[in-house]
C-alpha cells in the first residue's frame, strides 16, 4: 500500500469518528425547539381529545345512519341503542350495527312492510314534486294498500293512499270499470 491511500483511509476513519459529535437529536435547537414542543403539547392536550370524541361519536351513530338509509322499520329503537352504547362505553354498538343490517320478519307479518313510515313520507314528497314514475307510484300505492289490509294506516298515509288512488287508478280497476260498462 502506498502512503497516499493509507493517509486517505486514516483521514476517513478520523472523520467517521468525529461525525457523532456533530450529530444532533433534533433539526431545531434552543427557543425554536421549546416553542415547537409547547405547541405540540397543547395540540395533544386539546385537539386530540376533541378529535377523539368526534370520531367516537361519528362511529357510534353509524348504525343509526345505516338504518335511516335503509328505511329500517325500527330505526328509532336502533337510535336509542346507539345512544345507550355511548353511555356503556360502546358495548352495545355491535348489536346496533347488526340490527341495522337485519330486517325483522315480524314487522312484515304484522304491518305488511319492511320500511319505516318516514320512507312513505319521502315518497309522498317525491310524488307530489313529480319525481316518481308511474310504475313507482303504482308500487307505492300497492304497498300502502297491503299495509292497510293488515293494519290501520296513520292519517297522513291514508291521505297519500287516497291521493294515489285518485291520481292513478289500479290496473284491475280500469278492467273492472270497462267490464261494468
Amino acid at each position: 500500500m502506498d502512503t497516499g491511500s493509507r493517509f486517505r483511509r486514516s483521514l476517513a476513519a478520523l472523520a467517521l469518528g468525529l461525525a457523532p459529535g456533530l450529530a444532533s437529536a433534533s433539526f431545531m435547537q434552543g427557543e425554536t425547539l421549546d416553542s415547537f414542543a409547547m405547541g405540540l403539547a397543547w395540540f395533544i392536550v386539546i385537539a386530540l381529545p376533541i378529535g377523539g370524541v368526534i370520531v367516537f361519536w361519528k362511529l357510534h351513530i353509524l348504525p343509526e345512519k345505516i338504518a335511516e338509509k335503509r328505511h329500517h322499520p325500527q330505526k328509532d329503537a336502533i337510535q336509542v341503542l346507539c345512544l345507550l352504547s355511548l353511555v356503556f362505553g360502546g358495548l352495545l354498538w355491535p348489536i346496533a350495527w347488526l340490527w341495522a343490517y337485519t330486517r325483522p320478519t315480524g314487522t312484515y307479518m304484522a304491518y305488511g312492510t319492511e320500511k319505516h313510515e318516514d320512507y312513505f313520507h319521502e315518497m309522498n314528497e317525491k310524488w307530489r314534486a313529480g319525481k316518481l314514475s308511474h310504475e313507482e307510484a303504482e308500487e307505492l300505492r300497492d304497498e300502502l294498500e297491503g299495509i292497510a289490509s293488515r293494519a290501520r294506516l296513520p292519517r297522513k298515509l291514508k291521505a297519500l293512499l287516497k291521493d294515489l288512488e285518485a291520481a292513478a287508478p289500479a290496473p284491475g280497476a280500469a278492467a273492472r270499470a270497462g267490464g261494468a260498462a
